[in-house]
């Protein structure tokens, strides 16, 4: 099989994607920015960052942190909120010619619902949303993918706001990653995106003080990637949706191993940050790399995992 003709588009539930390779949330903006320098429309999809209800001012600075082979952040969900979303940023979104997932975060099941109402009157121009169940980094509610049934309870007060595919991102902090997506999926999730952010610290220790303003925040990038391909791997083989892969992918072979894991898509991330191009770069490479399996599709190697016996 030769690359030039590798079939590399996938299907998210009732979404069918050019290809696999996603932006992840929270790292490129509203992604009009981005696309002034990257052909954004090659992608898969793009998702830009958490809105909320009403407009949040963030957490106190400073807000990122660089590891040794990752990122914390401390970001708390920095938006204008809903209204300006829709006023300002949608317009512009919907000229990039390439599927929105839009991702929102509530402090309760109801206000899930009302953003998924609000985002449902739009369902021309946005193709799925994501719902941030739990960011690590945010005090006042938002934890709702640590327990099976609250988890649960959100998907089902969404799936009764709207009839757009949504998307549960599911956190590592838990003890059984496995049983809240088979929550997410009895909720009615189309699909479960994971993982967020690994909860992490850092310390100033000659100052005696966090690093990070609010002392606590999420750890991204390669320090995180096998944790990530773990929560994939028990995820696929617990749920019978999709399962969007994200957590420190960087280059063809991360991208080839989340899917093999039984990844459908993934989700390009911090690697955004010094590689703008990374994403774009990926689908160039990712024919190659099907091919190199003797596979014809994408959809051919999605789950291909083999274990010795």
């Amino acid at each position: 099989m030769t690359a030039s003709r590798v079939d590399l588009t996938v299907r998210v539930g009732p979404l069918r994607l050019q290809n696999p390779i996603l932006l992840a949330s929270g790292t490129c903006g509203y992604v009009y920015e981005l696309a002034a320098a990257v052909p954004v429309q090659r992608l898969g999809g793009v998702i830009p960052k958490t809105v909320t209800l009403q407009p949040r001012a963030g957490n106190p600075p400073p807000r990122t942190v660089e590891t040794a082979c990752g990122l914390l952040n401390s970001i708390g969900l920095d938006n204008d909120g809903i209204d300006h979303f829709l006023d300002h940023h949608l317009p512009r979104l919907s000229t990039l010619g390439v599927p929105l997932i839009v991702n929102v975060a509530g402090k309760a099941p109801e206000e899930f619902a009302r953003l998924c109402e609000r985002i449902d009157r739009v369902a021309d121009v946005v193709a799925a949303i994501e719902l941030n169940l739990s960011c690590p980094n945010v005090a006042g509610g938002i934890d709702f993918a640590v327990r099976p049934e609250l988890t649960e309870g959100v998907l089902r007060r969404c799936r009764a706001a709207t009839g757009l595919p949504l998307i549960a991102k599911l956190t590592p902090n838990v003890t059984d990653i496995a049983a809240i997506g088979q929550a997410a999926e009895q909720g009615g999730a189309t699909a479960i995106s994971a993982i967020n952010t690994v909860l992490g610290m850092a310390v100033d220790w000659r100052r005696r003080r966090p690093r990070l303003g609010a002392g606590l925040g999420g750890l991204s990038g390669p320090a995180i990637k096998p944790i990530a391909l773990r929560c994939v791997w028990q995820l696929c083989r617990a749920v019978s949706c999709p399962v969007i892969g994200i957590g420190g992918i960087q280059s063809i072979d991360d991208v080839m191993e989340f899917l093999v894991a039984g990844a459908t898509a993934v989700q390009i991330g911090t690697a955004t940050f010094y590689d703008p191009a990374c994403a774009v770069r990926l689908v160039d490479q990712l024919p190659g790399a099907v091919a190199e399996l003797g596979a014809t599709s994408v959809r051919d190697i999605v789950g291909s995992l083999r274990f010795r016996q």
